[in-house]
């Protein structure tokens, strides 16, 4: 039985939810590597819905949940996320669920930061959610960061408290804010300490004993591949890194286990906030993409923008991340079209590339080169094998997979955890 690693390999808001609860339910313990509470998965089971932004999708199903020191963590959020899952019935204790005790904390002056600096930025925005995530990470690089093991020692925090405020003030001060109310913060530590405290431990270890076992792991990645803060649309990202490999550092196990790397792809392609796009359809279509597609976020409500299918991207992604299949989703928003189309290069200057370029000029400036399809009038909406798709849609599926050089392992077809075409199981690779 082999490990998976789930990514997603455009911008994220793949359907990565579905299939994680899929294989959640078929694993021994899930990994949370990167990222923070600033990307969710929604999991619909049965007639229950469960929104998550920062919890493994597997503590739905009582599967040992684990957030890797990959990961950065808002205490405050995390305990609103838990009693509200509580409050839909989800059992939560030390038994399926841990927390890795090296985790770097989101504190107040992390949000503080994030949202005084996109309020200042205007026209230069990155799009972030305001939740902290990109100072987190800078502290956690420049050696500041208060960790989840500290939430123990607050009597002794006083050499990290004076090299954080002496950054932090820094900065409030030229965005005319006062200094950090250290006393304020170390209160607010106080009182959470406990209740985080409770899930803490060396998860490097836990992970160590579950392999040894023989249990399989699934690696949950979240947000997507092109977001991530070195193979992304730079600086239009996200401030961790997105990719597969992030699963051994973000976890504590070894890059030998990260196993099958499974890549969702959405049938066409959805950005959130600013940066290049290279298919993005400002017309009816995309309009049409957005309202069937149900295409707002699920941490920020924000609308995404909608596009078709860019091969080039994905072709990209999948070679960067090492994608082993790919789990292609939302394909019934597709139904209906009397053609559909494809990138399949670009146009920059005059000369055609089968890349996306590292440059944010050369990014804003490439053109799409399309193929067209013929659609498929049929309904593909829970479907659960090849013979209940229209032969069309068959046909737009395998010529993505061409275009894209790597295999479809799985057809999504409804937020629905029964509706997918299983074609090759990731977990018995």
């Amino acid at each position: 039985m082999a490990n998976v690693t789930v990514i997603g390999a455009q911008w994220g808001d793949e359907g990565k939810g579905k299939i994680v609860d899929w294989l959640a339910s078929r694993a021994d313990a899930v990994v949370r590597f990167q990222g923070g509470h600033n990307a969710g998965h929604t999991l619909v089971v049965g007639n229950t819905t469960y929104k998550l932004s920062l919890l493994p999708s597997g503590i739905v199903t009582g599967t040992l949940s684990i957030i890797g020191n990959g990961v950065v963590l808002d205490p405050w959020h995390l305990k609103s996320e838990i009693e509200k899952l509580e409050g839909q019935g989800v059992e939560i204790n030390a038994d399926n669920f841990a927390i890795a005790d090296n985790c770097p904390l989101i504190l107040p002056i992390h949000r503080d930061l994030d949202g005084l600096r996109e309020t200042a930025a205007g026209s230069g925005k990155i799009g972030t959610t305001g939740r902290g995530i990109g100072p987190a990470y800078e502290d956690k690089v420049g050696r500041r960061a208060i960790r989840v093991c500290d939430l123990a020692h607050l009597d002794q925090l006083e050499p990290q408290l004076n090299r954080l405020c002496a950054h932090h003030d820094a900065l409030r001060a030229g965005f005319d804010q006062p200094p950090v109310d250290r006393e304020a913060l170390l209160a607010e530590l106080r009182e959470i300490a406990p209740f985080v405290l409770q899930y803490a431990q060396p998860v490097w270890k836990r992970l160590k004993k579950v392999r040894k076992a023989g249990a399989k792991v699934l690696f949950e990645g979240a947000q997507g591949v092109l977001l991530d803060v070195d193979h992304g649309t730079y600086p239009f990202v996200t401030s961790s890194n997105t990719v597969s490999g992030t699963a051994a550092s973000g976890s504590g196990l070894g890059p030998n286990s990260t196993g099958f790397v499974l890549g969702i792809v959405k049938a066409y392609t959805t950005r959130v906030g600013s940066g290049p796009f290279p298919t993005e359809l400002d017309d009816d279509t995309g309009q049409r993409l957005g309202e069937r597609g149900h295409e707002f976020g699920t941490v920020t409500g924000r609308k995404r923008r909608c596009g078709w299918f860019d091969a080039v991207l994905v072709r990209q992604s999948c070679a960067i991340s090492g994608v082993t299949g790919i789990a292609l989703t939302k394909l019934d928003v597709l139904d209906g079209f009397e053609k559909v189309k494809i990138c399949t290069g670009y146009r920059l200057n005059g000369k055609i590339m089968d890349y996306f370029p590292s440059h944010a000029a050369d990014q804003a400036n490439v053109e799409p080169i399309y193929e067209e399809m013929d659609g498929w009038q049929e309904t593909t909406a829970g479907a659960r094998s090849w013979a209940d798709l229209p032969a069309q849609a068959i046909k737009y599926i395998q010529r993505v997979q061409e275009l894209i050089e790597t295999p479809v392992a799985l057809v999504s077809t409804s937020p629905e955890r029964e509706d997918t075409i299983l074609v090759r199981d990731p977990f018995m690779d």
